[in-house]
């Protein structure tokens, strides 16, 4: 569960920390308090696309930060596949955000946002004041239908997105094959020339660099010539540095006896005289054989030029012109075996596709279990939440084509009042109603997985009085299994709360502020009377806030466990 909430320098939240608990926790205010901006922060933390406008006026930066107790040993296994170590079950999400730069970190360690997003869908489930519009897609439904079952659905899945990927693959490819005769005449004669121009280079892997080596040489060869044949003379032995070496040499040999340090100096002359004699040998065996003819250097410059317009055409290299030739190669066999390769593509069609109907068919069937199962749950939870007469259908349909999930479509249909007949969600029901039938589907999947956290923000909207009362019930409910964090404006859920918290908006020194502090049982009945009574809070309203709370705790105690 989320165990602490720390923000610093967000929007006008300049730093709050809140501790959460288990089961059900309420958070109210003054409309502005800044409500949302809690909802932000966990958001931000979340990997929820960052601005700098989110920082606090006058702060360079700003933090959100989430601490987790994982309890669940599936969900610590699955934290453990994303590579993510729960320290004594504890895991800490935190995201900062500098100028236009933002690090999210998991347990200290820098991470992307998809590996934030990824943990973060173990672990809590985010409805936001706008979220039950989705119910009204198609998509959205059978995305739900699909979490419900996903125990056996998904291994289906998985397989119909397999199937569905050679599919695609094998008809684009039998697509692209079809081309009149003329066209496919014309691509022949094209693959042809080019496979033809390539061979008749007879291109070898590597060549290009030793004929840049000799054309270098040769188009440099009177600069070689003359700078070789000057340094051969100079370093000789007709009056050059070999002979003046020689005579050095000998002067000192016949002194070196007398002392070891002319021994070592006259051992280290001779050293030279030695390499300046193979020097002086190499150079004259080089300028003997330093000879070309002029044929040899324009066919060199012939055949680098080849290569180069090759270059141009087909590859940046021997190499890549050798592959390109290769699969060019390929595809005049193709089509040069046109009838017979088409023939093996169809074939290989009507089995990726019998595959893939066999594969729909098992997820079509699965689906149909679980959309009357599904249908009956959402039926009793409707009546939970005050839903008097309500009909409530999924009606499942096939699709004229194939997909990436099968080839089934569902529609969410109801009636509310008695002896209509069921039609779609966004024909019938208002916003306060669509509310309640996502909150009927969070508590259904809920039980389903192990997300050991349910976010509800402002799941009140459009509801007062008995379905009010109703919906506070189920929230309870939910709190027995799951802990529950709720945005609220309603006083029948605020009383139910576990904990409660206040968010208060205040001004000093001329500095607008947010603040969140949790109440006690006492500055909680408070809370309910001024969200009960506005402005003026009397002792009746008082009075009516504090038996709304106690009949909370009744229920909690008994109806509700």
């Amino acid at each position: 569960m989320l165990t602490n909430l720390h923000v610093k320098d967000l929007a006008l939240i300049e730093e709050a920390d809140v501790e959460f608990g288990p089961g059900l926790n309420i958070l109210t205010g003054e409309t502005g308090a800044g409500k949302s901006i809690l909802m932000g922060a966990v958001n931000l933390a979340l990997g929820q696309k960052a601005s700098r406008d989110m920082i606090r006026e006058g702060a360079s930066s700003c933090l959100a930060e989430l601490v987790f107790q994982v309890e669940n040993p599936g969900t610590r296994r699955a934290l453990e596949e994303l590579d993510i170590d729960t320290e004594d079950g504890q895991l800490i999400v935190s995201r900062k955000i500098t100028g236009n730069r933002s690090v999210s970190r998991i347990n200290g360690q820098t991470c992307t946002a998809a590996q934030v997003r990824a943990a973060a869908a173990l672990l809590l489930d985010i409805h936001g004041q706008h979220e039950h519009q989705s119910l009204l897609y198609r998509d959205r439904q059978l995305e739900i239908l699909d979490a419900y079952g996903r125990e056996k659905l998904d291994p289906c899945l998985r397989e119909t997105a397999e199937c569905y990927s050679r599919y695609r693959r094998i008809k684009k490819e039998l697509e692209d094959s079809q081309m009149d005769q003329a066209a496919r005449a014309r691509e022949i004669s094209l693959l042809e020339f080019e496979i033809r121009e390539i061979r008749e280079a007879a291109l070898i892997p590597g060549e290009e660099e030793e004929l840049e080596k000799n054309y270098r040489k040769m188009a440099n060869s009177k600069k070689i010539a003359e700078a070789l044949g000057a340094a051969h003379q100079l370093t000789g032995n007709d009056g050059g540095a070999g002979d003046l070496t020689g005579r050095a040499l000998r002067e000192l040999s016949c002194v070196s006896g007398f002392d070891e340090t002319l021994s070592g100096m006259e051992k280290s002359l001779a050293d030279i005289d030695s390499l300046l004699g193979d020097f002086n040998r190499e150079a004259a065996a080089y300028l003997d054989d330093f000879t070309f003819s002029e044929e040899e250097f324009y066919q060199t410059g012939q055949r680098l030029d080849l290569i180069n317009h090759l270059k141009t055409k087909y590859g940046n290299s021997v190499e890549k012109i050798l592959e390109y030739q290769k699969s060019q190669e390929e595809k005049l066999e193709q089509l040069q075996n046109f009838e017979e390769r088409k023939a093996k593509l169809e074939e290989q069609l009507d089995g990726a596709e019998e595959a893939l109907k066999e594969v729909s068919h098992k997820v079509s069937a699965l689906r149909a279990q679980y959309c009357r199962e599904l249908t009956e749950k959402i039926t009793e939870a409707l009546l939970d939440l005050n839903f008097l007469d309500v009909s409530f259908e999924i009606r499942l349909t096939r699709l004229p084509r194939y997909t990436e999930k099968g080839w089934d479509e569902i529609e969410f249909q109801i009636s509310t009042n008695p002896g209509e007949p069921v039609k779609p969600l966004g024909r019938v029901v208002s916003g306060g109603e669509l509310s309640r039938i996502m909150l009927a589907i969070k508590t259904i999947l809920a039980d389903r997985d192990a997300v050991e956290t349910l976010i509800f923000d402002e799941i009140d909207t459009g509801i007062s009085g008995r379905t009010a009362q109703k919906v506070s019930e189920k929230m309870a409910q939910i709190g027995r299994r799951r802990q529950v964090i709720c945005i609220t404006h309603l006083a029948q859920i605020a009383a139910m709360a576990d904990e409660h918290f206040e968010i208060v908006k205040q001004v000093e020194n001329q500095e607008t502020s947010t603040r969140i502090r949790r109440l006690s049982r006492e500055e909680s009945v408070e809370e309910l009377a001024r969200i009960l009574g506005g402005a003026q809070i009397t002792e009746a309203v008082l009075s009516n806030a504090r038996e709304m709370k106690e009949l909370a705790e009744q229920q909690k105690t008994s109806r509700l466990k």
